[in-house]
């Protein structure tokens, strides 16, 4: 009998014009960190976003890192982070010298908490920035944790990192924030193999972006005027993402119509609960988690997934639990603690299949019948 194909977590979706794009780079001999895709990349993404301003990185880590610094945050400043979220929100914050404060997330949608937000901003008046993360595919709180923000005067980043595609009261996830961040990493739904931007309705902000990322050279001299960093994105990357974004409306329609079947078949389950769909947000259903009870469930989970040739991953942790933010001040519920070890990623590639999927989901119903859920 022939094995069955193995079915990745989250894989990227080339069924487009990439090819044809990196190809046309080539022959034109647009590789490096300028040219025309990179420019017309940017403005595909500003359109989207309905933003003024975007500006293409070399990852989403090096966008946070400039919309900060671009927000004036300085060594010694303070920068409220959700406790539960990739690590990268949490090292922009260290790139730029600052310290990061970890607040909580709510149990009704996995993001930042706007009441201990508030609690953390009363308490500490050094906090100068926030970065608000929109988890899995949809927004955070976004209406309340801005007018926090403006009540006490500081910057907020919205980290859309892999949001794309999603909305916020009907609004595109990106354009929430003073200014705002994507990530284009290969797992996710528009993905330029790397990259990431930046995006903004401040011209200044949006100078100081570009100026950095490219050495902070202002001329063709070599002559520097502040501290840069080499993050510009190239043009190969950007041709990728430039024929992601074509076909990026195709992807999250698929993206959620596999939410929704995996959402029918665990309906009604005590055992394993789907991911948030808070009321203000459309999701883009960017990486379809589950919650389980405990972590020896979740390990379980997985591991059976991976005995049906399916891979599956235990999700993102508290960080201020993790050893280099041991010291860092925070401002916690339990939330993220208790979704620490709890939240599996299940394969859904906007390419994935229905028999692939059907797959994925009986194999889940092996690991709730021989007692798994429950170890």
């Amino acid at each position: 009998m022939t094995p069955l194909s193995r079915i990745p977590l989250a894989i990227p979706d080339l069924r487009g014009r990439e090819a044809e794009l990196l190809v046309k780079c080539v022959t034109d001999n647009w590789v490096s960190s300028a040219g025309p895709e990179v420019t017309a990349f940017e403005a595909g993404i500003a359109a989207l976003t309905g933003r003024c301003h975007a500006i293409a990185v070399v990852n989403g880590t090096a966008a946070l890192h400039l919309a900060l610094l671009a927000s004036e945050i300085k060594p010694g400043d303070r920068v409220v982070v959700p406790d539960w979220t990739f690590a990268a929100s949490a090292n922009a914050v260290a790139h730029a010298g600052a310290t990061p404060i970890f607040v909580d997330v709510t149990e009704v949608d996995w993001a930042l908490d706007p009441i201990l937000l508030s609690k953390a901003l009363a308490a500490d008046r050094t906090i100068r920035a926030v970065i608000a993360v929109d988890p899995v595919g949809h927004a955070a709180d976004l209406d309340s944790i801005h007018s926090i923000c403006r009540q006490y005067d500081v910057v907020l980043v919205e980290d859309a990192a892999g949001a794309i595609g999603g909305t916020y009261k009907g609004k595109p996830c990106g354009a929430l924030g003073d200014v705002s961040a994507f990530s284009f990493n290969g797992n996710k739904t528009l993905t330029a193999g790397g990259g990431g931007m930046v995006l903004t309705d401040d011209a200044h902000i949006a100078q100081i972006v570009r100026h950095r990322s490219t050495q902070a050279r202002p001329g063709a001299d070599y002559i520097h005027d502040a501290v840069g960093y080499n993050y510009r994105m190239t043009n190969l990357n950007a041709a990728v993402g430039l024929a992601q974004l074509e076909r990026l409306g195709e992807m999250v329609s698929a993206k959620r119509a596999i939410a929704a079947r995996y959402d029918a078949a665990f309906a009604g389950r005590t055992d394993i609960k789907p991911m948030p769909r808070p009321d203000h947000s459309e999701s883009s259903c960017w990486l379809y988690s589950v919650r389980v009870e405990h972590e020896d469930a979740a390990r379980t989970l997985v591991r059976t997934l991976q005995e049906h040739n399916a891979e599956a991953r235990i999700f993102w942790r508290s960080l201020s639990q993790q050893a280099p933010w041991q010291g860092a001040p925070r401002y916690l519920n339990g939330v993220a603690e208790a979704l620490s070890g709890t939240v599996v990623s299940l394969p859904c590639s906007s390419s994935l299949s229905e028999n692939d999927q059907d797959r994925v989901i009986a194999a889940i119903d092996v690991w709730r019948d021989s007692g798994m859920a429950a170890a």
